[in-house]
């Protein structure tokens, strides 16, 4: 699944905060920026934005 957010790196603190284990950290592609994160039973989920 992959989440939208304003804010990407304050996004990503969050997750971090809440438990979450970043897989792949922030990183560019065309359209925006995104990371990948693990939650706490071991889903992956990604967060991306177009700023």
């Amino acid at each position: 699944m992959i989440l939208y957010a304003d804010k990407l790196d304050e996004t990503q603190r969050h997750v971090e905060e809440a438990g979450g284990k970043i897989v792949k950290p922030a990183y560019s592609f065309p359209g925006g920026r995104r990371f990948h994160f693990s939650d706490p039973d071991g889903y992956e989920l990604a967060v991306w934005s177009d700023k």
